[in-house]
């Protein structure tokens, strides 16, 4: 497998949500990744692909809720967010796609 497919294996793609689109005017961009992807494992993927330099790295957690899927209990999966804060003057324009 590829280097750049092993990234894209940690970073899987940006959240675009109401939340995300707050943080991102305070410089940062959220990522859906790899839930035994670490810190150090993100920032890597994330200067690598997008040719950023990455200040902080955060991540959360959500745990999937029960649902009913055809009648029948199930649950979503978990998943990992990465709250990736950039240096200054740095941008990700995640409108766009990759």
């Amino acid at each position: 497998m590829s280097v750049k497919a092993e990234l894209y294996d940690v970073v899987r793609k940006p959240i675009i949500t109401e939340k995300a689109t707050m943080a991102s005017e305070n410089g940062a961009v959220v990522f859906e990744v790899a839930i035994d992807a670490n810190k150090p494992q993100i920032k890597e993927a994330v200067e690598t692909l997008f040719g950023v330099k990455v200040k902080a790295v955060n991540t959360t957690i959500t745990k999937g809720k029960v649902k009913r899927f055809r009648g029948q209990p199930g649950k979503r999966r978990d998943v990992k967010k990465a709250y990736v804060t950039l240096e200054e003057g740095n941008t990700i324009d995640v409108s766009t796609g990759l």
